[in-house]
């Protein structure tokens, strides 16, 4: 199945997901297989999937999500141990519902809101709850192996990148020396014991937290890449993508004009680290904040490595994968020595 989602076209494992919900909220459940009883919204596609939103019903209007993952994902996702993940966070009350999966997808539960924009992210009330709900996710405790992942996939991606790469993406974004970045970052910020590694979300966009404006509750939604790593490495990646803008007519251009400035960054780590009735002194936010800057030197590295390796092998349209890279790798380079020269100067 491609990522199209037609009416008369569902996959019958979708259609069983369907019909067991319309039995168990009372709807007519023979109905659900006529086309003119439901209505399929192609909502977007993200960068590993296709999301519609499917009604049904003439009284109740019941809504579902149904994702359809895109072709290629599974060069970065582990599709099954997604799907656990996702099964044991709604089982504890957390996120959308998992109503149920098939081979090429699943069926969650519609939660009503808007994603959030670029400009929402720098909203300081919005900021606030943002703040305070990455924290809570960080609380969360998934069973299994607590070590961080991040150093291994780097260097998993960076030799995936060098096989797929032709000599001359190799030479441009020099790939061949990218193992000694790597060594380098990683002794310099797996040293520090103070810093804690938590169960990150790893893809804090806007496009992936759901607002209601009534209620003012925000959802973190996709969990493609959740996992253990150090709650520096999580906010350093909020606040990249706060110079993003993926739904412009030019998705792959960064804005570094957008990223939040010292005083921005404060605000927001005081309101995640006040969790719980905790006051955070200046020395705590400051070490933070220092933590995240270094940070956000892997999360280039990450992203600039994942776009020169789905260039390789897929096509997003009209996003220019190597532009993105370029500019990863470019604000990478420009960051390191400031980043870490502050380090050192403050060790």
């Amino acid at each position: 199945m491609n990522g199209c989602l037609e009416k008369g076209k569902f996959p019958e494992e979708l259609m069983k997901i369907l019909k067991s919900l319309a039995l168990e909220w009372g709807d007519d459940v023979d109905q659900i297989g006529n086309d003119d009883y439901l209505e399929v919204i192609h909502l977007t596609n993200s960068f590993s999937n296709h999301i519609y939103k499917v009604n049904w019903g003439s009284k109740s209007q019941n809504s579902v999500l149904v994702r359809i993952y895109g072709e290629r994902r599974d060069l970065f996702l582990d599709s099954e141990e997604e799907i656990k993940t996702f099964e044991w966070m709604s089982n504890h009350g957390y996120g959308p519902r998992l109503y149920g999966h098939f081979p090429n997808g699943r069926v969650e539960q519609f939660i009503n809101g808007r994603t959030l924009s670029p400009d929402d992210l720098h909203n300081p009330d919005i900021a606030a709850i943002i703040a305070t709900k990455i924290r809570e996710f960080h609380t969360l405790e998934k069973p299994g192996s607590t070590n961080p992942v991040l150093w291994g996939e780097l260097r998993k991606l960076l030799n995936d990148a060098k096989t797929l790469s032709s000599a001359e993406i190799k030479k441009e974004f020099g790939l061949e020396s990218l193992e000694e970045e790597i060594n380098v970052l990683e002794n310099i910020l797996s040293n520090d014991s103070s810093q804690q590694v938590v169960f990150c979300h790893s893809d804090l966009r806007g496009d992936n937290m759901i607002f209601n404006e009534t209620t003012k509750h925000l959802t973190l939604i996709d969990y493609e890449y959740a996992c253990y790593n150090p709650a520096a490495y999580d906010l350093a990646n909020h606040f990249c993508e706060m110079s993003a803008n993926y739904n412009s007519e030019t998705p792959h251009i960064l804005d570094y004009s957008k990223y939040p400035g010292r005083e921005e960054r404060h605000r927001f780590i005081r309101i995640y680290l006040t969790y719980k009735g905790y006051q955070p002194t200046q020395f705590e936010i400051e070490k933070l904040d220092d933590d995240v800057e270094k940070y956000t030197l892997a999360n280039h590295l990450n992203f600039g490595l994942w776009a020169i390796i789905t260039e390789a092998q897929s096509n997003i349209p009209d996003f220019n994968l190597l532009e993105f890279a370029r500019q990863r790798f470019k604000q990478y380079w420009l960051r390191k020595s400031k980043v870490l020269e502050y380090r050192t100067c403050n060790a």
